[in-house]
Order: C-alpha cells, then structure tokens, then sequence
C-alpha cells in the first residue's frame, strides 16, 4: 500500500526526516509534472514562492529540478506570502502554484502547498493522483523538452498592490500608528510597504528573517511580543501575521488581542452597515458559541466546517457564501481572494475602523467570548485515543456535566503528533477543570 504523504494543509514536516528531504522534494517535482501533463497542459508552467526558512532554498532547487525533468517550466519568486503565491499564480496564468513553507511552525519544519491555476486549494483527487504518480517509475523527458527556470523580479511589487486593492479608494490610514509583526517570516518586505502606502505610520517588528528565526517568540503564534510593542509605541493597532502571512491577530492601544472569531464578526458587521447583503458565514468546530450567537441575532446564518480553511473555503463555494474563517486567525473574503491572506483581512478590518470611526472594542460590545480551554496532548506513534475507553467514559461525563452551558470537542491535529482536547463554557474553571480531565486519560 503507498503511503499519504498529504495532510490537512499539504505535505510538513521535520527537515532532514522523511517525506522533507531533497530527493523526495525532486520525487515530488518530477510526479506533479506527469500529473500536469497527464491532465492535458502541454508545456506546463509553475510557480514557486518560499518563506524564510534555510531550508527553503535546498528543497526550491530540488524541485526545480524535479520539474525540469519532467518537462515544466518553472518561475521562481523567492520569499512571498502564500496568498502572493495564490494570487500570482491565476494572475500570470500559470497552471499551479507552490509554496515552500510550514506556515506556523518553527523553523526546523518545512513543507509544501499547492494551488490551482485559479489560485485555490486542490481537491483529494488531485492529491491522490500525485500519490499515486510517485510509486511509478521516473519518466525523464529528452533534452530538447526540459523545463526551464526563470526568476519573476517584481513578484513582491505586484502583490503588495494586490493587497492594497482590496482597501476602498475613499479610505486612508492616515492618522494611524500601527506596529505590524510578520514574524521573521514571507510577508517581512510586504506587510510595512502595503500599510506605509496606504498612509499609515508603521512600526516594524518581526520583520528581519535570518533563516532560523521564523516564529520565534514573534507573529501570530507568539502575539505577547506584539502588545508589547503596542504598547511602547503608543500605537493605535497592532497586527501580527505567521510564517507564511495566511493568518492574522489584531491587538489595541490597550493590548486587548482579537482573535480570528472576533474579526469574523467585524467583518460581517461591516458590511451589514454598509446594507451589503450577507446571507451566512462559515466558521469551524472551534469558533466560539458567542459569535455564533451574535451573527444569528444580526439573521446572519453560521455554519460549522471541520477545522482548517480548506474545509471553510469549501463550506463557502458549496453556499455560494464569502465570509469565513478560523479563530487562528485564518479568513477568507471570498470575493477579495480565494484563498486566506493575512494582509487582505487586516486590511478589511482596518476598513471596519476606518468607514465607522469606532474602535475594535466598540463594534465588539456584546459579543462576549465564552471561555475556551484547548489542551495539546502529544501522542505517540500509533496511538489510537479513539479507542481510549477512559477517555470516553470522561468524555460522556464532561458532557452532561456542561449540559447547556457549553461543549467539548476532542481532535486529532491535522500537522502534528498532537490530540487537541477543547472545552467551551460559561465558566472558566469549569472548562478548565473539564479539559484537564480529559487530557489525563490520554497522557496516562
């Protein structure tokens, strides 16, 4: 049997450990150029874009060669948030997309994304078909038909102008103090130039990549060091992004952090107010209940999706929908992307500030967050927690316990070893001392 290699976000894992080793990223290259091919590009081109990790240049150069061998040309952007990447790709009518990046995770970790020749994630079917083209033998084309590789030098240019679109013409950020952190990561040359050219006086942290300090104590993962500075500079706004700048955090002058359920909610409100008709929205099994709450009274419809903005960005097409999003930070506006994008979401959020002229706080008055405990178990190779009988028993136990004032969700993490056990309810010791309940099953 042949082994998956895809998980809920692409191809992660350790550098130097099996399947993020250079001969298996050339394997790789040269198996999505046969489905390319197969799938009737005649001369098929692609796009690679990378964050700031060392290892990005090994594994760029491997499957560059992959491809070439394969007979597809390849355009190389170098560092590029992964909705530059997306973006880029549809616009030069390339027929996929690569991103070189582990998003989030520390700088040791590495892997691979893939987009459409319309800039969205591909479906399972086209995952299988690769799965399917690295069991069979290499099929190397002649001299004559190797793909050739060019370097796209105004690829950060376009897509900081990409972004700032998606700001309305009759908005400024003038006035505006905001630190922005893109946690050493893709967005470091573009998030400070998009905010700067829309008029902003801007405040960089997070910002000077050296191969090894992606995520580290910075970004979205690691906000304190965003309200710090918030605070020391007396700005106004700060946002932070993550390694490859597809998901968002906001803080205020306060030092008040806004996850991704609340600038949701923002979101729809804006353009409630503007009288734009929005008919639902798609959160996950993680948002909060309150948002949930809070956009049925505003007769906005919510759905839930299986966690992941993949799963969120098929909720929204299959609905015709075009706001989502995770409280990670990960959203989606539809009709301004097709993929998340960290800078296009703080832009609209800015544009909430901005056209009403009240704070993040104040469009939030009353959307109260229920509270939230998630407990990340790590889990050995193997372990089957849904055979766990002490952790069902408990489970069942919590769950009449909460009764109507909250709820439980336990889930294995889709990119790491890690079994996420999530308890929601009006009562902030109750989840608390609910969780732990629940994590001690797995950990004994």
């Amino acid at each position: 049997m042949s082994r998956s290699y895809f998980g809920t976000d692409g191809i992660r894992g350790t550098v130097g450990q099996s399947p993020i080793t250079p001969d298996f990223m050339l394997r790789l290259g040269h198996a999505v150029g046969k489905v390319l091919r197969r799938n009737g590009a005649a001369r098929p081109s692609v796009l690679i874009g990378k964050d700031t990790r060392i290892s990005g240049y090994m594994l760029e150069s491997s499957l560059e060669a992959g491809f070439a061998s394969a007979g597809v040309d390849v355009w190389l952007t170098g560092p590029l948030p992964t909705p530059g990447v997306a973006y880029l790709t549809r616009a030069l009518r390339q027929d996929l997309g690569v991103v070189i990046s582990a998003s989030h995770n520390p700088f040791a970790d590495n892997g691979i994304k893939f987009f459409s020749a319309k800039g969205e994630k591909l479906p399972d079917a086209w995952e299988i078909a690769v799965e399917q083209a690295l069991e069979e033998p290499a099929a190397w084309v002649d001299s004559a038909s190797l793909g050739r590789a060019r370097r796209l030098q105004d690829a950060r240019g376009r897509y900081i102008e990409f972004c700032k679109a998606s700001f309305s013409q009759d908005l400024s950020l003038r006035g505006l103090k905001l630190v922005v952190d893109a946690a050493h990561g893709a967005a470091y040359h573009v998030a400070p130039d998009v905010l700067h050219e829309l008029g902003a006086e801007v405040i960089s942290i997070g910002c000077s990549p050296d191969g090894f300090n992606i995520n580290n104590g910075v970004g979205a993962t690691a906000p304190a060091a965003l309200v710090k500075a918030v605070k020391e500079h007396g700005a106004h706004y700060g946002i932070a992004l993550d390694g490859d700048a597809d998901r968002l955090q906001f803080v205020d002058a306060e030092g008040r952090l806004y996850n991704g359920d609340e600038l949701l909610y923002v979101m729809v409100a804006d353009r409630l107010a503007q009288g734009q008709r929005v008919p639902g929205a798609v959160g996950t099994l993680m948002t909060n209940m309150a948002v949930e709450l809070a956009l049925k009274k505003r007769d906005v419809d919510f759905v839930r999706a299986k966690v992941g903005d993949r799963y969120v960005l098929e909720e929204l097409i299959s609905r015709g929908w075009q706001l989502g999003g995770e409280g990670s930070g990960h959203l989606l506006a539809l009709d301004k992307h097709t993929t998340g994008d960290g800078m296009v979401s703080a832009l609209l959020v800015l544009s909430a500030i901005c056209r009403t002229g009240k704070s993040l706080s104040a469009q939030l008055e009353g959307v109260t967050l229920f509270p939230q405990t998630l407990i990340n178990v790590r889990m050995q190779p193997g372990q089957d927690w849904k055979g766990n009988a002490e952790l069902a028993r408990v489970q069942a136990e919590v769950t009449a316990e909460l009764g109507d004032r909250g709820r439980v969700l336990i889930r294995a993490s889709g990119t790491e070893p890690l079994l996420r056990v999530m308890v929601e309810a009006s009562d902030a010791a109750l989840a608390q001392s609910c969780a732990e309940r629940m994590a001690a099953t797995v950990r004994a």
